[in-house]
């Protein structure tokens, strides 16, 4: 796309220094962690919600195409820009802007870092919830756009729980204000969990006032070992079934256990791993940890330790966060999806899947926020082998098609981006999609904002 030389102009003017239209600004802005690309006419680096309204005016004006961007850490190509125009990167918006401890809420701009944000609340004693893997780097602007989950979805919640109000610009560049600083809210439509997982499409994010929590004074983590995933599964629907909410919960199949102790830890041989975590107070942590030891134990356990020791949890946690990316040392072709199904659903999530590899002969690798019903399905494969890739296409849908038989739905915290966009006909009825469509074409009338990404095209 060749942008008009009056809005290069303007938009110069504009952003200054934040006006970027050299090759190596687009290649940067060009990709996300899907590995997709695709080069923008040019990439924006507003310092100002002001600037922000008057660059999608412009580009209303001129009919160009505006795609938000975070860190990049995004694994749908949600960011990445299919149509050019011109990637709106919000890394220069990243002040936090107001820590209120007495109202248990953060203030902050789109680029704050969420580790960023984390480090800054633990002098209150507070902490947000959404703790992706990538959560060192990766920014709130993305956790919004996505509904980012994390491990402590299972007793916190997602990004989208963790919302209390956005400040947005909407595709005609009106600036509007939903929620805020108050937990309760029965005041009209519900335009903040809204937007919260739209991926760009309906407005973009300029200020977030985000709900915390207290900091658990007291932790401590449950490793059980059990001989196949079937009893592991198993396993996550007793603990999901019992009153103790574990703070998270997460499944490790054999495939990933090998890959661990390739990397250097500590991990026994077997058929899978739930990593269980309890946190509260330092009188109710031992109370908490029997309850959920006692649902731990069934048909299949090989065995179980207690990580008290915050060091030994700090390294369980970090190989566990090192999974996805190492999964390319098996094979350097992976089609990682998030699944996610009614918890009591797991054992058939994970028997399904299981099957799936034997008839297809292919590797594939699952882990992930078990007591969220939400899996990392990750089909690994060799891009250079034909046939293995062709397999690897094929077992994608039925991966879908299977969450989607057991109730549940296309992904849990990853989005739908571009990698899962020709699904949603079959997740969602025609009237459904109709109404998303009406949706999108409220906030975004002229359908500049972030096009191609989420919604199929109207039949």
């Amino acid at each position: 796309m060749t942008l008009p030389a009056a809005l290069v102009a303007e938009l110069s003017a504009l952003l200054g220094d934040g006006w970027r239209m050299d090759a190596a600004s687009r290649e940067a802005h060009a990709q996300d962690d899907s590995r997709r690309h695709a080069l923008p006419a040019a990439v924006a680096l507003p310092q100002t919600r002001e600037q922000v309204i008057a660059l999608v005016r412009a580009c209303r004006a001129h009919e160009v195409p505006i795609i938000a961007r975070g860190a990049g850490t995004a694994t749908t190509g949600a960011a990445v820009p299919t149509q050019a125009g011109i990637v709106v990167a919000f890394t220069r918006m990243h002040r936090i802007l107001a820590i209120r401890a007495e109202d248990r809420c953060a203030v902050v701009e789109p680029g704050v870092l969420n580790g960023d944000l984390q480090a800054a609340l633990q002098a209150h004693g507070l902490f947000w919830p959404p703790d992706p893997s990538s959560f060192e780097t990766c920014s709130i602007g993305g956790n919004l756009a996505t509904n980012a989950g994390g491990p402590r979805a299972v007793k916190y919640g997602a990004t989208r729980d963790n919302v209390l109000g956005l400040v947005a610009v909407t595709g005609t560049g009106e600036l509007i204000r939903v929620g805020g600083a108050y937990s309760k809210n029965s005041s009209g439509y519900d335009l903040t969990h809204l937007l919260v997982g739209s991926e760009g499409t309906l407005a973009l994010i300029v200020e977030a006032t985000l709900k915390l929590s207290p900091r658990p004074i007291a932790q401590a983590g449950l490793r059980a070992f059990y001989r196949d995933a079937r009893s592991a599964a198993a396993a996550v629907s007793r603990l999901m079934a019992q009153p103790e909410v574990p703070a998270a919960l997460e499944f490790m199949d054999r495939r990933s256990l090998e890959l661990l102790r390739r990397n250097g830890s500590e991990i026994p041989e077997a058929g899978a791993m739930l990593l269980i975590e309890a946190d509260g107070s330092v009188d109710t942590l031992p109370d908490s940890l029997a309850a959920l030891g006692a649902a731990a134990e069934g048909v299949g356990l090989l065995d179980m330790d207690v990580a008290l020791d915050g060091a030994a949890r700090a390294r369980l946690w970090a190989a566990r966060r090192a999974l996805s990316p190492a999964l390319r040392t098996i094979a350097p072709g992976k089609l990682n999806e998030d699944v996610v199904v009614p918890v009591s659903r797991i054992p058939d999530l994970v028997a399904g899947v299981e099957e799936l590899a034997a008839e297809s002969a292919l590797t594939i690798v699952s882990f992930g926020h078990a007591g969220n019903g939400n899996l990392h399905i990750n089909i690994l494969y060799h891009p250079d082998d034909a046939d293995e890739t062709a397999r690897a296409q094929a077992a994608l849908p039925r991966i879908f098609d299977l969450a989607l038989a057991l109730g549940g739905a296309l992904s849990g915290e990853h989005g739908i981006g571009l990698s899962k966009r020709d699904f949603m006909a079959g997740a969602f009825d025609p009237a459904t999609l109709a109404t998303m469509r009406a949706v999108k074409a409220a906030f975004d009338p002229d359908g500049i904002l972030n096009p191609g990404k989420l919604l199929p095209d109207a039949s």
